[in-house]
């Protein structure tokens, strides 16, 4: 059964920065692609940013470009976002994701698996 856990959210001030972790179980993620996706409340669930498993390609939405950084341990299976120079706008929860071979790293649809998600909060 496969599980995603995010962890590392939490309240950081305007400028700073966390580190977001999603450790992946339950299954080899090869052919996968690992995204971050965001919900802020009364607002639909959004991109972030993705991850290519078996070959590193990545794509950021614009909001995040430069500031955000998604990787991957395949060694210890987990997806990392590192986010920086954090907005107030940023604020939201925060979902690690799997999908498995869509050419559509950016719905939320094609994403199988979904973890808890994390809380970030941005105070300005």
């Amino acid at each position: 059964q496969v599980q995603l856990v995010e962890s590392g959210g939490g309240l950081v001030m305007a400028g700073g920065s966390l580190r977001l972790s999603c450790a992946a179980s339950g299954r080899t993620f090869s052919g996968y692609v690992m995204g971050w996706f965001r919900q802020a409340p009364g607002k639909e669930r959004d991109f972030v940013a993705a991850i290519s498993w078996s070959d590193g390609r990545t794509r950021y939405v614009d909001s995040v470009k430069g500031r955000f950084t998604i990787s991957r341990d395949n060694a210890q299976n987990t997806v990392l976002l590192q986010m920086n120079s954090l907005k107030p706008e940023d604020t939201a929860v925060y979902y690690c994701a799997a999908s498995y071979l869509t050419l559509n790293w950016g719905t939320p649809k094609e994403y199988q698996y979904w973890g808890q998600g994390t809380q970030v909060t941005v105070s300005s």
